[in-house]
């Protein structure tokens, strides 16, 4: 109830037409203020006309007024500055931490917008908006996207700056236990990155000339050589993993970390790793030919390195497979470029106060085909097809941050939908 109430006063939503304090005293919202998503008043630097005069400061909102008192607002100076306390229900006066008594007025939430408010929480689906998505005009659909957009970067840059802090600002271990994580292809990725936190990258450089030396220490360290298999080339994979782990004191993930039940082939992690091996091969300084080069083919090409021999013939050391090249593909790489490559330059942009790096980040994800999965599906369905990077992107950060977490209050779709006429009644 009471995010409701700070929906109705953020957006002035309210039923009644001329507001008024419970002393009689008329109200005129000039500013609703901005809301507050920390500790603290609900709502700072609001502005307010009670009988006349103009006050400026801060808003609190209850479902009832004596819940000031219950959350202890009336002893702590931080809730001083709020200069009038909004709720549904006034029960009993709100003072500051001297005994002032602060002005209370009594909103009511319009019937339409509970009835939608019900309709839109009760619904038991990924979107229970999607049969009234094709009401909104697409200019709104389309600017909610680029905000979303926004906060999809945002929040993967700030991975990014945690990784930096831990990494003393390596960019190029950043990099190296990011894209590591991001080969785990979603039901790897954990493991993956713990794998990467796991093995220094300056181990790998110092045996980036060796293929099997570089599969040794990631099959190795993902704990993927512990069986008696008679394979030739896993037992010489055996015989360099032993050599390198006691060379660089490693130690090895548990086995049962990395999944393959339920995995195709072509992800198995075995191959996966097989793939990142040969990146590593080709590319010793792969952080800064990104930074440096700005054609996408290029790009790309540098995910899609050759493997070894072996695995023309294998998915994974028990299984062999018919021969054919198994790099990545186009499909596998667009998803390491929108994690992992988008990302850091959009980070690194940002850093290094480099405007260019972010706008190349986003001219990237222009350039790279719509994402295919069902969340991408279900919001075509209903009306928002993606065609591009950019827009699955925004659809993956809208169901992740919004729908999931039932925030129909916060989407702009929400709220035009809260807002309008209740289903049946246009």
């Amino acid at each position: 109830m009471e995010r409701l109430l700070q929906y109705i006063w953020k957006y002035r939503l309210y039923a009644d037409p001329e507001l008024r304090t419970t002393e009689g005293f008329p109200v005129s919202v000039i500013d609703p203020g901005i809301q507050n998503t920390d500790a603290g008043p609900d709502f700072f630097n609001a502005k307010v006309c009670i009988a006349g005069a103009v006050w400026a400061g801060n808003v609190e909102i209850h479902r009832k007024s004596s819940d000031w008192q219950n959350h202890r607002h009336d002893k702590n100076p931080a809730y001083d500055s709020v200069i009038l306390h909004v709720v549904a229900e006034c029960d009993e006066p709100a003072r500051r931490t001297n005994g002032e008594m602060i002005p209370h007025v009594v909103i009511r939430v319009p019937p339409e917008i509970e009835r939608n408010m019900e309709w839109l929480l009760a619904r038991d689906t990924v979107l229970p908006c999607a049969e009234r998505i094709r009401e909104i005009e697409p200019i709104h659909v389309s600017a909610w996207m680029s905000a979303l957009l926004t906060e999809r970067l945002e929040r993967k840059t700030k991975d990014i700056f945690a990784l930096l802090e831990e990494y003393a600002n390596d960019w190029n271990e950043v990099f190296y236990v990011t894209l590591t994580r991001n080969f785990g292809f979603g039901v790897n990725s954990d493991a993956f990155g713990w794998l990467a936190k796991s093995l220094p990258f300056k181990d790998i450089l110092k045996q980036r000339c060796n293929s099997l030396q570089i599969e040794a220490l990631l099959f190795g360290q993902a704990g993927l050589l512990l069986d008696n298999n008679p394979d030739p080339y896993y037992q010489s994979l055996q015989r360099e993993y032993v050599l390198l782990r006691n060379k660089y004191g490693l130690h090895p993930l548990e086995s049962h970390l990395i999944k393959l039940l339920r995995t195709r082939p072509v992800n198995f992690p075995h191959l996966r790793l097989a793939q990142l091996a040969a990146v590593w091969v080709n590319n010793d300084t792969l952080f800064s030919k990104i930074l440096e080069h700005t054609d996408f083919q290029t790009l790309q090409n540098w995910f899609n390195a050759p493997l070894s021999e072996y695995w023309d013939t294998h998915y994974h050391f028990k299984f062999a497979s018919p021969a054919r090249k198994k790099t990545i593909g186009a499909n596998a790489a667009y998803v390491i470029m929108i994690n992992t490559v988008v990302p850091i330059l959009f980070a690194y942009g940002k850093i290094k106060n480099l405007p260019e790096y972010g706008a190349r980040a986003l001219q990237m994800l222009e350039n790279i085909p719509p994402e295919r999965n069902s969340l991408v599906a279900t919001f075509a369905n209903a009306g928002i097809k993606a065609s591009n990077a950019c827009e699955t992107q925004a659809l993956i950060q809208l169901r992740r941050e919004y729908c999931e977490k039932k925030k129909c209050l916060y989407c702009r779709i929400g709220f035009r939908i809260i807002k309008s006429a209740r289903p049946g009644e246009q």
